[in-house]
């Protein structure tokens, strides 16, 4: 199972989850978040960095131009879109980079299967995320009832995410699918937003591979 940190704000804490074998860290590129990392961290600092972890950008309702623009500035190797962008954007950017595109699981009563056909052939991955208040998925820090993945095709990688901790691991484990790529953590492994606790990522790191 992957791991990626979302919500990294510092050079010094990518260079450590590089250092604790991360497989992907997330950068916020939406303004309105507490973790937005546009006014934190030099573009020509993170672009010059040589990590073996890939760099996700993550963004909600932009355009081509304007993220594309921050990919080649900051080199990142992926884009994670948390809004309402279309399937033709999708395809667009996942010319130039890898594409994971996200969905909350609303009422649950929605076919996963059909809310992401649209989508297969334009992306690299899923990201399944609970539903803010603002009706966009992620924020939340909050779980979801997971089954609604497990009981769909969905055939394409992809990551679980919504306030999952350390106290998850177990259900992490036991859950079954065989397109589980990879987990997807962030605020309850923060110190404060945006400063990650790197010895609770060591932590869960740890309990994932006993």
């Amino acid at each position: 199972m992957n791991i990626k940190v979302c919500g990294i704000t510092q050079l010094k804490q990518l260079q450590q989850l590089d250092g604790l074998d991360i497989d992907f860290a997330g950068l916020i590129f939406d303004p309105s978040s507490p973790r937005y990392v546009g006014d934190k961290l030099k573009s020509d600092d993170l672009k010059n960095s040589d990590f073996d972890l890939k760099k996700v950008g993550v963004f909600v309702n932009m355009d081509y131009d304007a993220i594309m623009e921050i990919v080649e500035a900051y080199g990142l190797d992926v884009v994670q879109l948390h809004g309402d962008e279309s399937p033709e954007l999708c395809e667009d950017l996942s010319d130039e980079v890898e594409v994971i595109k996200v969905f909350a699981p609303g009422d649950q009563q929605a076919s996963l299967d059909e809310l992401v056909a649209d989508y297969d052939a334009v992306c690299d991955y899923y990201l399944f995320d609970n539903k803010g208040s603002d009706g966009k998925a992620g924020g939340t820090g909050e779980k979801f009832n997971w089954q609604w993945v497990a009981k769909a095709k969905i055939e394409k990688p992809f990551f679980l995410s919504g306030g999952i901790g350390l106290e998850d691991l177990a259900a992490l484990k036991a859950f079954k699918h065989p397109d589980f790529y990879a987990v997807d953590l962030n605020s309850k492994f923060e110190k404060e937003p945006g400063i990650k606790d790197m010895a609770l990522l060591l932590q869960f790191r740890q309990g994932l591979k006993k």
